[in-house]
């Protein structure tokens, strides 16, 4: 059977459908590029915002047009929340909530899941193509009540996999070829208190840098609450890259405590700084939603001027869009599209900035860069692109392809047209 999956949304969704992927490949079908190829088309979806409903629902439709005899099969948050809307689109063979989408491939294929053997992947494709970041699923679900998140309501209560689980899977990915797993969750800070440890992540990232190879660690979005000053100690590792995401969402008190986030100016600001402490220089990043309900002009600027002093290395931002069950969708003061927008455009111009004064600060540092992806060629070589361990996205043309390969460069200047740093390899 010919498969092909795609994904929107956060970095969940992504760890979900890479799973999926080596698992049907692991029962011997094939994962092709396009839906013109396909038997079977998986649909990751997305809910967090309206935009995300309307591309999840495009994205539906656009694959059955270019691929009307395939089934298609949609799961993911948008499928959890409004499963009949879903079901009556052109093509949808099945609707799997949230809840069944680890069992979606045996589902789909009919055969159980056997215990993972790596020889189905290794004979389909060469161990360098797309192998070089994984995202790992730790953990699922939320506990929190922010009042503007639908994710709670479409992810469910907060549950771990086994220390031993997610142990095995990195094993096995670096035995795959992969350089670097990023630990992902809807609420990842909160990893093991189902399991009844308290400090449950602290513990899997020492478990993993003790008990694995893989090159590189990286840890998604963490909540700033989760987060004690002895969790910093474990950048003493240089396997951990240092990059923080801790969504903020706004920078004023008096939102904070509309939206129900578990903290304050002064308490992130403290974390900020401990975080500093512990790295030299590391790139934090947040998120921020602009235009909740009630955020005056005084709020907003608040906002803006607390997200200067932190110094962040880029932001993404958000409009608030109303979500279908939450508190947030019944506070009185919605704000009008033209202000968000307004706010938005503002922000996103001082993200740009400050990701330019981070990447700025680097230039003359020689770094690690893991590479990719080649995205072109030209007479002087390929067109490398990769991260350093600090997530500043780099490039360079050098006469071989570098894939999967991790060297020293030297980062020379920023390109603000792609927003990346061009760097010199240092290597033959």
């Amino acid at each position: 059977m010919k498969v092909h999956l795609r994904t929107l949304g956060c970095r969940l969704n992504q760890s979900e459908i890479e799973t999926m992927a080596r698992q049907f490949q692991q029962q011997g079908h094939e994962i092709v590029d396009t839906p013109e190829l396909a038997d079977q088309i998986v649909v990751n979806t997305c809910a967090v915002t309206e935009d995300a409903v309307r591309s999840s629902r495009r994205l539906v439709r656009q694959l059955h047009r270019a691929s009307p005899e395939s089934e298609i099969t949609v799961t993911g948050c948008y499928a959890q929340i409004v499963p009949n809307d879903i079901a009556v689109l052109p093509g949808v063979r099945s609707v799997v909530d949230n809840l069944g989408k680890d069992n979606l491939v045996p589902t789909i294929t009919g055969m159980p899941q056997e215990p993972f053997d790596l020889e189905p992947i290794a004979r389909q494709t060469p161990a360098w193509i797309g192998r070089t970041r994984a995202f790992v699923k730790v953990q699922d679900g939320c506990d929190n009540a922010c009042t503007f998140c639908v994710t709670t309501i479409a992810r469910g209560a907060g549950r771990s996999r086994t220390p031993e689980d997610v142990i095995r899977e990195i094993r096995m990915l670096h035995a795959m070829g992969y350089q670097e797993a990023v630990l992902t969750g809807v609420h990842l800070g909160s990893y093991g208190r189902d399991l009844g440890h308290e400090r449950g992540l602290y513990e899997l990232v020492k478990l993993i840098l003790a008990e694995t190879d893989i090159p590189r660690l990286r840890l998604s979005s963490l909540e700033p609450w989760d987060l004690s000053p002895e969790f910093f100690t474990l950048w003493e590792n240089p396997r951990l890259c240092p990059h923080l995401h801790l969504p903020l969402q706004s920078g004023c008190d008096a939102t904070l405590r509309r939206m129900a986030r578990h903290t304050n100016q002064q308490q992130f600001r403290a974390l900020v700084r401990e975080a500093r402490a512990h790295m030299d220089d590391p790139c934090i990043t947040t998120d921020v939603i602009v235009g909740f309900p009630g955020e005056t002009d005084e709020e907003f600027e608040i906002s803006v001027a607390f997200i200067e002093e932190m110094q962040f290395a880029g932001m993404h931002v958000f409009r608030y869009s109303k979500r279908p069950g939450t508190a947030a969708a019944r506070m009185r003061g919605h704000v009008s599209e033209d202000v968000k927008r307004a706010r938005s455009n503002r922000l996103l111009a001082l993200s740009e900035q400050m990701e330019q004064q981070y990447c700025n600060r680097h230039i003359g540092d020689s770094l690690p860069v893991l590479w990719e992806q080649v995205a072109g060629a030209s007479d002087e070589g390929f067109f490398n692109v990769g991260y350093t361990p600090n997530y500043v996205r780099v490039a360079c043309v050098h006469p071989r392809v570098l894939t999967n390969l991790i060297t020293p460069a030297v980062l020379e200047r920023f390109d603000a047209e792609k927003r990346q740093m061009i760097v010199k390899p240092l290597l033959n």
